[in-house]
């Protein structure tokens, strides 16, 4: 079971993560990344290249909201809803992994349209 206090922790993390792509920071963006998804994608370039390329909504969405906190495969797992650029509407599933410093970082992000536009 996750805190409150630890429920806070992930929104910030998710939150600080977002921020850093608004401000083109790679470094900062992928420092968010858990350890195994870091060794994955190697760099920072790459991890923001794969994030502007598959994951736009993530990258530059105009409109954030933090849903429930649920758990996937173990896993906690904060939903988000996002509003992307071109006025969709998606949800956003981050599975977060803490570690052995009791720290959060995420360990991975799907994306899943939400049907119809938010005009």
């Amino acid at each position: 079971m996750v805190s409150s206090a630890e429920q806070e922790t992930i929104r910030s993390v998710i939150q600080q993560q977002l921020e850093a792509f608004q401000q083109d920071d790679a470094e900062t963006a992928f420092a968010f990344a858990s350890p195994a998804i870091q060794a994955q994608v190697k760099t920072s370039e790459t991890f923001m290249h794969m994030v502007k390329t598959g994951y736009a909504p993530v990258y530059r969405p105009r409109a954030v909201m933090f849903a429930e906190l649920t758990t996937v495969e173990g896993m906690p797992a904060q939903t988000v809803m996002l509003l992307s650029a071109n006025e969709e509407l998606v949800q956003a599933v981050y599975l977060m992994q803490q570690q052995p410093d009791q720290s959060w970082r995420i360990h991975g992000c799907f994306l899943k349209p939400v049907l119809g536009r938010a005009d």
